[in-house]
Order: C-alpha cells, then structure tokens, then sequence
C-alpha cells in the first residue's frame, strides 16, 4: 500500500512563499549581469521561450485557446516585459535593495485598481493595510543617496506596472493552463523587444550576444528564477487574490536585503532609514497575515 503523498507542497500560499524566495535573487542577477536592462530583459524572456518551445503539451494547450484569451495573454505579457525594463532599469540606476523595496508599492496600486478593472467591490482594510506601507516607502527614501533617487522612481512604476500585470493574470489563471500561459507571456517580450533590434541604438544600446559569465547568469535568472517560480505563481494564484498574492511579494525585500548585503556589500551604501521603512512594509505585511489567518475580511 503507497503511503500518502504529502500535501505541504500543494498549499498555494506556500507555492507563493516559495517563489518569492526565487524572485528575491532576480535583483542580485540583474545588478551580477553587465547588459544594460533592454538586453537583459530580451535575453531573459527569450532563453524561457525558447525551453517552453520543446514542451508539447504547452503547443497543445495555446491551440484549444480562444482569440480573447490570446489576445489578453499577449497583452500581459507586454505588461511584464514593461516591468522588468522599469525594474532593471532601476537596479542598474541605484542598487538591487532600492530596486528591490520600491515593489512593495505594488499593493497600493493594486488595492486602488483591481475593484475597477477586476469589477469588485473596494475592500476598505485592504486598501488600509496597503496604504500603511507608504511610511515605509517615505523612509526608504530618506535613507538612499540621492543620485540613486531616479532609480526609485522607475522601480516605482515597475511596481505599478506589475500590479496591473496582476490583476490581467489573475483573471487569465483561471482559464489557461500554467505553461501555456507562461508560453504566451515570454513570446510576447521576446516580440515586444526584439522586433525592435534595429531601433535600439537609438537608446544607445547595440545588440550584442552576451559574455560566458553573463550567459550563465542569464540561464539561472531565466529557468530557476523565471520559468520555475513564474508556472508556480501562476498555478497558486488560482486560489489565492491577486492582493494576497502581491502582499506576500512584500517580503522579496528582506531576501534580496539580505544576499546583496551578503554578496554585493550593498548596506555600506544605505543608511538607517531604509532599513526601518524595510520593517514597516514587513509590518505591514505581517498584520495582512495575521487578519487572513483568523478569517476576517
């Protein structure tokens, strides 16, 4: 007789928790890798579209899709490719910890738009406990030098951009496979940037094949730290709201604090205030739990 499997990997806030982990050393591989972000981002969404494209199944699942959902797949995919730009864009103008912190405005954002776009109605304490966060983000600020101040302001609409990206996702993983969803996302970026090439000099930027060492970075940012955690969010959110989901991304920070003050000796460059907003959002993050766990709303 098989013993039971155990359940602990099935439960999605743990999936969710699980990828935040991964996500939180997408930072330090963007500030390790030496492409400026345009690039960075072409060859990340690029080397995940190209491992989906020997996964039969997915071709299988994208084919039984309906036009609308094509079209909202590609459309968010854009959104996340916009993102990522904004985000990496960021790391490389301040530092993974700035870039890093500025995602948890996301839950402002999405706590104000989801009732319109997602069409429910506005829950007062969600929109309490994410507005809360804001003295945090102050602080974040007063502790960062200030050439690092148009860095946060991209990471700022990363934030936002990924909480539309959210609630466009939360509505298509209740109706596409993981994968395939996945597929059309990163075939979206791929397009998105790379139909550009010839424009990018215009940016200053050359299209160029990145070095060995960046090629292995590029691998592990898009296979362990992309696809994997990307495919599992997307599973998790099927059961848990786009805003609990984005609350629990609140604790990236800590993670990518912690390994850039580890690897890349970033807390010589910041002072005390970043650190307490850092324990404000995590409060912030924490009384969200507490409330989810004894079942109010």
């Amino acid at each position: 007789m098989n013993s039971p499997k155990p359940r602990v990997w099935n439960n999605p806030h743990l999936q969710i928790h699980f990828c935040v982990v991964l996500w939180g050393f997408t930072a330090i591989l963007g500030k390790l890798i030496s492409l400026p972000a345009i690039p960075l981002v072409f060859w990340r969404v690029l080397i995940v579209s190209v491992c989906l494209l020997f996964w039969p199944s997915v071709w299988r699942q994208i084919a039984r899709l309906t036009r609308r959902q094509l079209l909202l797949g590609l459309s968010a995919g854009i959104v996340v490719t916009l993102h990522w730009l904004c985000f990496y864009a960021a790391i490389k103008l301040s530092n993974a910890s700035v870039a890093v912190t500025c995602i948890a405005l996301a839950p402002v954002f999405l706590a104000l738009a989801e009732p319109y776009l997602a069409q429910q109605g506005l829950v007062r304490r969600e929109v309490f406990l994410a507005v809360i966060s804001i003295p945090g983000v102050a602080l974040v600020v007063g502790g960062i030098p200030a050439n690092m101040l148009e860095g946060f302001a991209l990471g700022a609409l990363a934030a936002f951009l990924v909480a539309i990206f959210s609630i466009v996702n939360k509505q298509l993983t209740m109706q596409v496979p993981a994968l395939a969803l996945t597929a059309i996302e990163m075939g979206a970026g791929v397009l998105f940037l790379g139909m550009p090439i010839p424009l990018w000099p215009a940016f200053g930027i050359a299209f160029a094949w990145p070095g060995q060492s960046d090629m292995v970075l590029l691998l592990v940012l898009a296979i362990a730290c992309t696809l994997l955690p990307f495919a599992l969010s997307i599973v998790a959110l099927r059961q848990v709201t786009a805003f609990s989901a984005q609350l629990a991304v609140n604790l990236e920070p800590v993670y990518a604090i912690l390994i850039a003050a580890l690897f890349l000796g970033e807390s010589e460059q910041l002072r005390w205030p970043f650190y307490a907003g850092v324990v404000v959002i995590l409060g912030s993050v924490l009384v969200q739990a507490g409330f989810h766990q004894r079942g109010t709303r």
